[in-house]
C-alpha cells in the first residue's frame, strides 16, 4: 500500500504530497497521522511547507466512508480540526496549491495555510450540511477572517462552491496559474519566502496570528530577540553598503 503523504525534502522547504488520488485524496485517519508526523518533523527542524494533491486533486473533503460511522467522541476529540490548527501554528509559512477540487475537509486544510495558489480548475467549498455535518474543522471561523462573513455564510450554509476566479477575486486564492505551472509557482513563492531571515519571518508569523490583547508586547519581545542577532547585523550591513555604492559609484 502506498503512503497517504509522500514527503520530499529539501534544505529550506518540504514538500507534502497528499496520495490517494484514487479517492480524490480523502482525508482519513492514516492521512491525519501522516500529516501529523510531517507536522512534528516541521516543528523540529522548521522549514516552509507546500501542500499539494495527487492526480489532479487538492482533496476533496474527508473520506466519507469513515466519517459516516464517527460519534460523539470522535467529534469532540477534534480529528480534523486539532490536524489543521496545527498546520496553522507550524513555524515557517505553508502553501497549499489547490488543483481541482478542494472541498470540505480540503478546504479546511487549505484554508488553515498561510497562501494558497490554485489553477483555473480550483472548485472550493463546504458541502457538509448537505451531509447532515457542519464544517466543524475551521471553516465556520476562518473563512469569515479569509474572505468576509456573507460570501462565507454562502459558502458554509447554501452550498455556494467558490470557482478560482471568484476565490482569486476574494484573496481567498493568491494567484491562479495553468496546472502545469502550480508547483513552480508554488516554489516561486517559496523562494521569495526563504530569501527573508528564517528567524525573522517565523517571529511575524507568530506575532500576526497573536490575540489581539498580545499587542504591543508580542511584538517588542520578538523585536527584542531580531534585534541580538548576527543575521539582524549582517543583513542591515549589506543593505547600507550596497546603498553607499549606488550613491557614490
Amino acid at each position: 500500500m502506498s503512503a497517504p503523504v509522500l514527503v520530499e525534502e529539501h534544505a529550506d522547504r518540504v514538500v507534502l504530497r497528499l496520495n490517494r488520488p484514487e479517492v480524490r485524496n480523502a482525508i482519513d485517519l492514516a492521512t491525519v497521522e501522516a500529516l501529523h508526523e510531517a507536522c512534528r518533523m516541521l516543528e523540529k527542524e522548521p522549514r516552509i511547507a507546500l501542500i499539494i494533491g495527487a492526480g489532479g486533486t487538492f482533496a476533496a473533503g474527508a473520506d466519507i466512508g469513515e466519517l459516516r460511522e464517527r460519534r460523539r467522541d470522535d467529534a469532540l476529540a477534534g480529528i480534523n480540526s486539532g490536524l489543521f490548527g496545527r498546520i496553522q501554528r507550524l513555524p515557517m509559512p505553508t502553501i497549499a496549491l489547490i488543483d481541482g477540487f478542494a472541498l470540505g475537509g480540503g478546504a479546511e486544510l487549505a484554508y488553515a495555510c498561510d497562501f494558497r495558489i490554485g489553477t483555473p480548475e480550483a472548485r472550493i467549498g463546504n458541502p457538509e450540511p448537505g451531509l447532515g455535518i457542519l464544517a466543524a474543522a475551521g471553516a465556520s471561523w476562518r473563512l469569515k477572517e479569509l474572505i468576509g462573513e456573507p460570501l462565507a455564510k454562502e459558502v458554509l450554509l447554501a452550498g455556494r462552491i467558490l470557482t478560482a476566479d471568484e476565490a482569486r477575486d476574494t484573496h481567498l486564492l493568491s494567484d491562479v496559474v495553468p496546472a502545469d505551472q502550480l508547483e513552480d509557482a508554488g516554489h516561486r513563492l517559496a523562494d521569495r519566502i526563504a530569501a527573508q531571515a528564517p528567524l525573522a519571518v517565523r517571529l511575524t508569523k507568530a506575532a500576526f496570528h497573536a490575540p489581539r490583547e498580545a499587542h504591543p508586547l508580542i511584538d517588542d519581545l520578538a523585536q527584542a530577540v531580531l534585534f541580538e542577532t548576527q543575521e539582524k547585523d549582517e543583513r542591515m550591513t549589506a543593505f547600507l553598503e550596497r546603498r553607499a555604492k549606488k550613491e557614490h559609484p
